[in-house]
């Protein structure tokens, strides 16, 4: 009996001891480059969500010394560019990661507001703060990037490096993740398979076509975009998977490496949630793929 007790309490203490997060605030829209002029307090709209965000935080989950890969990967929850949920899109998926040897960075990023610098300059400040000052301190040789939904938008956006072609010249631009991980992300701004809401919220609902294009990620591919993992649903009615296929399709276009994983149901927004009946599919493709970064 006694080993039982004490064989809980070590495993209790290992499952704390991944849960323990550092929290990182980057700025807010008095000291980061722009603001969203959003104003009042961050509103918690349930389910571990929360919009009207003004300031950029990570919740860092570091990886057990015993498992640690070397990779850490910044998180963009999706949310529709209304709201960050930051639940089963982001700590869930912190602590997950840092039980397999991942240390993972949760981003609660500023909503657009339609300033589009916005999000975009906290995901890449995220990326430059895992690479310039956490990697050295924590043996971390690689800093991927991670989103969903909309927060896929803005994962494949910070991987074309979308903030630099907009104007952004600032180092901080030009510090792209070694790899990314999209889950049935936002990627086109093209009407008949754009997610309107997301787009109306980053840009506004009278956008130019030509502003439309400079957020459409699939035309911003290159080269230099870092190898890309996928996942998503047949039957994803939000998001329609052609947002992940014209990304896949213009990734191979110019020879980058692209792993695409389609299940046949399970619809938009499954995150890490049980009820999605692939999890274990994806979890096994995803960390196979990451082993092999």
């Amino acid at each position: 009996m006694l080993r039982k007790v004490v064989l809980l309490a070590v495993l209790i203490m290992a499952t704390l001891t991944i849960q323990a997060q550092t929290q990182v605030k980057l700025w807010d829209n008095s000291s980061a480059p722009h603001s969203n002029e959003l104003k009042g307090a961050e509103r918690d709209e349930g389910g571990v969500r929360y919009s009207n965000t003004t300031e950029a935080v990570l919740y860092i989950y570091e990886a057990a010394a015993d498992k640690a890969t070397g990779q850490s990967i910044v998180i963009c929850p999706g949310g529709g560019y209304w709201l960050v949920a930051i639940g089963h899109e982001g700590h869930d998926f912190g602590r997950w990661l840092a039980e397999n040897g991942v240390t993972a960075a949760v981003l609660k990023y500023r909503m657009p507001n339609h300033h589009p610098e916005v999000p975009l300059e906290d995901a890449a400040e995220a990326v430059r703060y895992m690479k310039e000052e956490y990697a050295p301190k924590h043996n971390i040789s690689s800093v991927g990037i991670m989103g969903f939904s909309a927060g896929g938008h803005l994962a494949a956006a910070t991987a074309v490096g979308a903030l630099q072609k907009s104007g952004d010249v600032s180092h901080r631009a030009t510090l792209r993740p070694d790899f990314a991980v999209l889950f049935y992300p936002v990627i086109t701004g093209d009407t008949f398979f754009t997610h309107k809401g997301s787009f109306d919220n980053l840009l506004g609902g009278n956008r130019t076509a030509e502003l439309t294009d400079c957020y459409s990620v699939e035309k911003l591919v290159s080269s230099q975009t870092p190898p890309t993992f996928m996942a998503l649903s047949d039957d994803d009615g939000g998001v329609p998977p052609a947002n992940s296929i014209r990304f896949y399709n213009a990734l191979k276009a110019h020879g980058r490496p692209a792993s695409m994983h389609i299940y046949p149901s399970g619809g938009h927004g499954w995150g890490f949630r049980d009820s999605f009946k692939y999890k274990a599919q994806w979890q096994t493709a995803l960390l196979e793929w990451l082993h092999d970064k």
